[in-house]
């Protein structure tokens, strides 16, 4: 069994159920690595920025994220969910046509809504971030990422859907192979923009390239996520297993459009609940006196968690790509068998994780924060202090995203949005703000809060998977149909 070639759909409904998560999950982890890269690369270039610029061009572009994921989670969490539960289960029921269908419909919404949030984005932020963040230096880097940020979402939501669609068919490895070119272009750039450069680029002459600081960073990423949507687009334009995009499959179909709401829709409101309820976050931390400090740590030390949970995120892939598919194809005897075994590797693996990322934690910030200002080493004692508690939540987090992956993959994307808003909004701004603020323990009242609430609704993810709801096929099959049918 080859990691570099994609399992057909028969293979994937009866090979060894660990193996096969690996092999469809492999690719995912990879291409789960090289997006990060785009926010490392981020963090550390913007980390070595000279003086207080640093620490709030850090805090900015930490505190932008969620109101990015906000915006663009709605359409993103829909189409992305839709894409993935009825191309997979399409595609187990060997229903080729109707898999490339459903993608061309869902690429069309990407298309049109991806504009309005340009739009509506743009010029929404110059207006409401003020309102809410008290430093004017964090204000001002954020207003000026997010402006850049919008004008470029069709980069950031078109790949995404093409990747959904990919993995989706069992094919993991073409997102892997595109999104290396977006990273290996996105690095050098990141460093020029972001610091600068002045060199001779031979017959090009001398060339002088200003700093430009966060803006940088919004416009070397814009730049290469823009390549590799090119990528993606020249991709589907041919047939790659069944899949193309295709003008006449994109005139409206209210029947599969209403269908792909009905699936999506669920998980585009979670994720906007979830992404709205970070963005509350970033607001509270910067109610606490040394607030820019706090993001900038903070904002370090979630892209490094980020980082290690790209294995069980990838892997997650694979869980959902092979419950759809078995599901589609009316396997449920084998279906529950992988979710079982499933979940139990995914715990192993976080364990891992949490136990090298509790003890390696200091040098890891310090790689990202430069220079020996009372600030910078204030921001490594944050970021530091935010893993050592966030580490022990882990493997009750890792659970969390499994029960979420199995629901995807069933196309029943309602227990996740519940799940998302009790994790968020019931137990982790509560239990944080309590924490922080009438408590008295500031930023590591925060940090304690996020990880207690990791910790409960990883219990409440796992109680709701066990009633078996994800059991039920979204489109029409026989039960225990053959895989080969």
């Amino acid at each position: 069994m080859s990691l570099f070639k994609a399992p057909s759909r028969d293979e994937i409904l009866t090979a060894h159920q660990i193996r096969m998560m690996v092999r469809i999950g492999a690719p995912a982890v990879v291409s789960s690595v090289l997006f990060s890269l785009y926010n490392l690369t981020d963090a550390y270039w913007i980390g070595h920025l000279q003086g207080a610029n640093a620490i709030s061009a850090m805090a900015g572009i930490q505190g932008s994220w969620p109101f990015v994921w906000f915006t663009i989670s709605l359409i993103a969490g829909f189409a992305g969910a839709a894409v993935s539960a009825l191309v997979a289960q399409n595609i187990g029921a060997n229903r080729s046509e109707e898999a490339n269908h459903a993608l061309n419909q869902l690429f069309l919404v990407g298309l049109v809504a991806g504009f309005v949030v340009a739009v509506v984005g743009s010029v929404a932020v110059q207006f409401i971030l003020p309102s809410f963040f008290t430093d004017p230096a964090v204000a001002r880097e954020m207003t000026t990422y997010l402006r850049i940020i919008f004008l470029g979402v069709h980069t950031m939501l078109l790949p995404g859907l093409a990747a959904s669609a990919f993995s989706a068919s069992g094919n993991t490895l073409l997102p892997v192979f595109v999104n290396l070119v977006g990273v290996g272009l996105n690095i050098p750039l990141d460093r020029v923009m972001v610091l600068g450069w002045t060199g001779s680029l031979g017959p090009l002459g001398h060339i002088a390239i200003p700093q430009l600081g966060i803006a940088g960073a919004a416009y070397a990423t814009l730049i290469a996520q823009g390549v590799s949507t090119l990528i993606f687009l020249a991709l589907l334009a041919r047939r790659q297993r069944g899949l193309r995009l295709e003008l006449r499959l994109m005139r409206p179909d209210r029947h599969l459009l209403g269908k792909a709401f009905r699936i999506g829709l669920p998980a585009g409101l979670g994720q906007a609940t979830v992404a709205f309820g970070f963005a509350v976050m970033v607001i509270f931390i910067n109610r606490l006196p040394n607030s820019a400090v706090a993001l900038a740590g903070y904002g370090v030390a979630d892209r490094i968690l980020g980082l290690l949970f790209i294995a069980t995120d990838g892997l997650g892939v694979g869980l959902t790509t092979m419950v759809g598919q078995a599901i589609g194809a009316g396997l449920l005897d084998r279906t529950r068998v992988l979710v079982s075994k499933g979940i139990r590797a995914l715990l192993v693996v976080v364990l891992v994780e949490a136990v090298v990322l509790y003890v390696a934690r200091r040098p890891l910030v310090a790689v990202f924060l430069a220079g020996d200002t009372d600030a910078v080493r204030a921001a490594v004692r944050e970021g530091t202090n935010f893993i050592a508690l966030f580490a022990a939540s882990m493997p009750f987090l890792c659970a969390f995203f499994a029960a979420e992956a199995v629901y995807r993959g069933a196309g029943h994307n309602f227990p996740a949005m519940m799940l998302g808003v009790i994790r968020l909004w019931v137990l982790r701004i509560p239990l944080s703000v309590l924490f922080a603020f009438p408590l008295g323990l500031g930023s590591t009242g925060i940090w304690l809060g996020m990880s207690a609430s990791n910790v409960l609704s990883g219990i409440a993810a796992m109680l709701w998977l066990r009633t078996g709801s994800w059991q039920r096929s979204v489109i029409e099959t026989p039960k225990e149909e053959s895989p080969a049918s």
